[in-house]
């Protein structure tokens, strides 16, 4: 971040503080001063001297040897003091154009070879800037002011004589060329017509040196990153013009390398991967427990969307919104008034970290991972994903594995982030192919294609929806998955892709009548991993939208999973299950389903007890929906429930807006007994209802546990 901030300040042509460069206090007086820029001009010139730059090595090399001029002087002085304020004032300039130095030199050393390429101008301009500022600091520096030998003399005035005639800008003509062609490669994809491969094996593999399947997918993950962290307008190029050099540079790596080589391909579908689990392994290892740097200070439970203000702290959206709604302006830990109380950050770094020790830990119910950036897709990148998902197709359709695992994932990213793609890849065919493939008995490729037909059934797009329901076997395919799937994995994903079909209502009753369908999702919700719980508790509650389904499901032992999930270990999954069963027990046929069940009740107290806001607000529903369609024997046993009537007055006095309204409906209920005559027997005959006010609360009197 502080490499985008530094870059943001020369682009606008501000020169930022001394402050900004220190991230600890140093002392810049008199021999502290000197020793501190020749410890860092030495750390430049080791760092750098041996960097073989991809672009802007003349730049660079230039702006070494001048640092090189430099430590000769620092280390000539560093045992000297008392220079006048001049001096001082020349030697913190000289410290932050050596920070300044070291950024850029950095970012050229560290960023992709494509993004320093269409960087070209941008980058000799920040060079141009830091000679501009060489020259104009050495022009006042009071070099008669120090006792220097002339040798250390001669070099420095070399020095300014080469930084003064330098100060045109420099733009290295093979690399402007370079950049010229890459965007030749744009129009042309942006017209229709695909470069000879011949002419991407030239610019790629021989002029840029990318010549690996790994080095291109390092290519697009660094490009990809650019798109994620810039804003809007602080892009140059723009964000589509970027997207658009992705897909190209995609559609060259399966254009380029073919995939006999199959080491090279595994290590691209597997380094990520490994980076991700190491990382998830230090962090379960770190953190044994939840760490406290995870944890709301309003909320005091697990941050699901971390956001800054303005001075510095972190707290979760909700939370901090639902502050300053009650009035408050102050920064809730410090006391601080706020500057700007509109004025939140999403803390992404945070989120991050929370997400993969959730992920890791498989502690409750991880932040939703974010939504991609939004790019708008142009004529260029669209024709070039055309061109990858028929070369994917193929290998798809092919013998090889590899090609089937690394061609299925390609798809299933390319369908995850932006619907065109969605549509683009199920008009191109990778439906069939993905279908015969889910019977592989490859996990890895079994997992990739279920997924991959998720992302695609997820496009809100009736087109591919309806190519699954036309397609031979799909639908029983994905049930097989959901049945018989080679990892847990790949069953949770087949019943979230049960769902997304189930938003068609056609599509519910060919799901509930598929052979084994409900009964899978049973098991899966019984058997499977947190997230596969919850994607089984959406396919059900999916199925159920249709009432000509309800026989089924419970039949089938739907809601009964659905009643005991409420007792689930993972809080998350027991919320998600008693959404479901409010909108079951909406129904008389669901609710006495749910009525027989004796832990239904008792769960659904427990959810009143210890759940989130939004969990009693759905408990109260559920009970209310019970009491309403569920007869005589259900109201018994909702009443004679323990603590209800206290539970049920805190939801009215502190729950959400819905879950008041659900509350004084059902203490309404009981004062009024719903004009159901078993009901107000039962009240009369246990002793009736004790009103201390005209309005709710009321007490009930039964023993409190």
């Amino acid at each position: 971040m502080a490499t985008e901030a530094i870059f943001t300040s020369l682009r606008l042509r501000t020169s930022p503080s001394l402050e900004a460069f220190l991230v600890t206090t140093v002392d810049l007086s008199d021999v502290s001063l000197v020793q501190t820029l020749a410890s860092v001009s030495a750390e430049l010139v080791s760092c750098f001297r041996s960097v073989r730059f991809s672009f802007q090595r003349r730049n660079a090399r230039s702006l070494i040897r001048k640092i090189e001029v430099l430590l000769v002087l620092f280390e000539y002085l560093s045992d000297d003091s008392g220079w006048d304020s001049t001096a001082v004032m020349c030697f913190k300039e000289l410290y932050i154009f050596l920070h300044r130095s070291k950024l850029l030199l950095q970012y050229c050393a560290q960023s992709s070879k494509l993004w320093l390429l269409l960087q070209t101008p941008s980058l000799s301009d920040f060079f141009h800037h830091l000679n501009r500022d060489l020259s104009n600091l050495l022009d006042v520096f009071p070099f008669n002011s120090l006792n220097l030998s002339d040798d250390i003399r001669e070099q420095l005035e070399l020095l300014q004589q080469q930084a003064t005639k330098s100060t045109t800008l420099f733009v290295d003509h093979n690399e402007e060329l370079l950049r010229e062609r890459f965007y030749t490669f744009l129009n042309g994809f942006e017209n229709g017509e695909i470069p000879n491969t011949d002419e991407l094996r030239s610019f790629f593999v021989e002029k840029l040196g990318i010549k690996d399947p790994k080095s291109c997918r390092d290519e697009i993950e660094f490009l990809e990153e650019q798109i994620s962290k810039h804003d809007c307008d602080d892009l140059e190029p723009s964000r589509s013009v970027v997207n658009a050099f992705v897909s190209i540079t995609r559609y060259c790596m399966y254009s380029l390398f073919a995939f006999e080589d199959g080491v090279e391909w595994s290590v691209v579908e597997s380094s990520k991967k490994q980076r991700k689990c190491l990382v998830a392994e230090e962090m379960v290892e770190t953190f044994t427990t939840l760490p406290k740097d995870f944890v709301c200070s309003i909320s005091l439970s697990l941050m699901k969307d971390p956001v800054i203000v303005s001075t510095g702290q972190t707290y979760d959206r909700s939370s901090i919104v639902r502050w300053f709604e009650e009035g408050y302006f102050t920064c809730p830990k410090t006391g601080q008034k706020l500057v700007d109380s509109s004025c939140i950050v999403p803390n992404r770094a945070l989120r991050e970290l929370i997400t993969r020790w959730c992920a890791a830990t498989e502690f409750g119910e991880s932040p939703e991972e974010e939504s991609p950036v939004w790019v708008m897709q142009t004529r260029a990148s669209m024709a070039a994903t055309k061109a990858t998902v028929l070369i994917l197709i193929q290998h798809l359709a092919g013998e090889s594995e590899l090609a089937q695992v690394v061609a299925a994932r390609e798809i299933r990213l390319l369908a995850k982030t932006v619907r065109e793609r969605g549509e683009l890849i199920a008009e191109a065919g990778a439906v069939p192919h993905l279908v015969k493939l889910l019977k592989s008995q490859n996990a890895v490729v079994q997992e990739q294609c279920v997924t991959a037909m998720l992302n695609l059934s997820v496009c809100e797009c009736e087109l591919n929806k309806s190519l699954f329901r036309d397609e031979n076997d799909c639908l029983e395919s994905i049930v097989s998955v959901l049945a018989s799937g080679l990892t847990l994995e790949a069953r949770g994903n087949a019943a979230a892709t049960l769902y997304c079909l189930s938003t068609v209502h056609e599509y519910r009753k060919l799901i509930a009548n598929a052979d084994g369908c409900i009964e899978s999702l049973v098991l899966l919700l019984q058997n499977g991993k947190p997230r596969g719980r919850k994607d089984a508790i959406k396919a059900l509650s999916g199925i159920w939208r249709d009432p000509d389904n309800h026989s089924k499901m419970i039949n089938s032992g739907g809601v009964l999973a659905l009643v005991k999930a409420l007792a689930d270990e993972d809080e998350a999954v027991a919320e998600r299950a008693v959404v479901v069963l409010a909108v079951v027990a909406n129904h008389s046929l669901g609710a006495v389903t749910i009525g027989r069940e004796e832990s239904a009740v008792a769960g659904l107290i427990e959810l009143m007890r210890c759940g989130t806001p939004r969990g009693k607000e759905n408990a109260v529903a559920t009970l209310l929906h019970l009491c309403v369609n569920g007869g005589a024997v259900v109201v018994e046993k909702v009443v004679r429930a323990p603590a209800l009537t206290g539970l049920t007055e805190k939801v009215l006095r502190t729950g959400t807006d819905r879950g008041k309204r659900k509350a004084t409906a059902l203490l309404g209920l009981f004062l009024d007994g719903c004009e159901n005559t078993a009901m107000m027997r039962f009240v009369n005959r246990e002793g009736g209802f004790e009103t201390h006010v005209s309005l709710p609360p009321i007490s009930v009197p039964v023993s409190v546990l």
